[in-house]
């Protein structure tokens, strides 16, 4: 896990608020992702392959996409985009799990994949910010069991891991980026402050990581990186 403060500036931070929050052209696209146990939920809109927009831009470019090529020690693809919205007094919980406890399913050999998480709106404590486990991608895999609404990681795994592996709120600025491996266990409690929490993910595959089976994200697509 890394965080990177100002990972966009804010001329850049701008551009992207314009595209996500400035027109329906992608919001328009949402769906509700999760209902929690207390009814509340979060929507997402999620997307295969980078674009020319802002969005697309920021997903090529060499200091995200560079960066997850360094970190990995390969060339990657885009995996996929999502923007989170988490509102405002409704905000959703999300449980515990790793995001490689879903690829794997994909014919995703290897964990080796990873996520850039970038605030559009402050990501604090009180809103839902994301929860991690430092370390707890070491601990390989965990079985994602269904829980209730949900499939998530076996929380009887989980709190064996947090005996060992510091759990940190991950609290960030719009424009700020967590980076992270996708074997780490997060989660995010719900959100019942004023202020809503959107955050926008870019998720990369290694190359040589190319799933075994057509699935809903993409197989290895050449990524063209702009700096």
């Amino acid at each position: 896990m890394m965080v990177s403060r100002n990972l966009l500036d804010q001329e850049e931070l701008q551009k992207v608020i314009k595209t996500v929050d400035g027109s329906d052209a992608i919001t328009k696209h949402a769906y509700n992702h999760g209902i929690d146990e207390k009814g509340r939920k979060f929507d997402r809109v999620l997307w295969s392959h980078p674009g020319h927009d802002v969005t697309g831009m920021v997903a090529r470019s060499e200091k995200v996409a560079g960066t997850c090529e360094k970190l990995l020690g390969g060339e990657v693809y885009h995996y996929h985009s999502k923007l989170m919205m988490k509102p405002a007094k409704n905000g959703g919980t999300k449980p515990w799990h790793q995001d490689y406890g879903y690829w794997y399913f994909n014919g995703c050999l290897y964990p080796d994949m990873m996520t850039v998480f970038i605030p559009i709106d402050p990501c604090k404590k009180e809103n839902g910010c994301l929860q991690i486990l430092v370390g707890s991608h070491k601990c390989g895999r965990v079985e994602h069991k269904p829980d209730g609404r949900e499939i998530n990681a076996d929380m009887k795994r989980v709190n064996d891991i947090k005996k060992i592996c510091p759990l940190i709120y991950v609290e960030m600025d719009p424009g700020d980026a967590v980076l992270f491996h996708s074997n780490i266990l997060h989660a995010s409690d719900g959100n019942m402050s004023d202020t809503r929490r959107w955050a926008f993910l870019c998720v990369y595959n290694r190359a040589t990581n190319n799933p075994t089976i057509e699935h809903h994200h993409p197989r290895y697509t050449p990524l063209y990186k702009v700096r």
